[in-house]
């Protein structure tokens, strides 16, 4: 398990890291555990690339895939109790934001 991604988690607090060797990216962190064997992260991108093309939106991480993880001082309200958030069905769910 991955501590700085709980820590962020727990303390709202917003998320900078590098994905599959692209350039860095700036994410609310909401949910972390472990999907179909694979550990990952669900969280809402406020900026950075995108290699969808959207810089911002909800995506799925792969934690394996994420390097120089840096857990900012910036806070994030929290949920976003809007319909686009799809929590998903994890086999086992590390944290999620509340």
């Amino acid at each position: 398990m991955n501590s700085a991604l709980v820590i962020a988690i727990s303390g709202k607090r917003l998320i900078e890291f590098t994905y599959k060797g692209g350039r860095s990216r700036i994410v609310e962190p909401h949910d972390y555990g472990i999907r179909k064997g694979v550990e990952g992260l669900l969280a809402y991108q406020i900026s950075g690339e995108s290699r969808s093309g959207t810089p911002h939106g909800w995506k799925n991480f792969e934690v394996e895939a994420m390097r120089q993880l840096r857990v900012l001082d910036q806070q994030f309200t929290g949920s976003r109790a809007d319909s686009s958030q799809r929590h998903l069905e994890w086999d086992q769910l590390f944290v999620r934001v509340k």
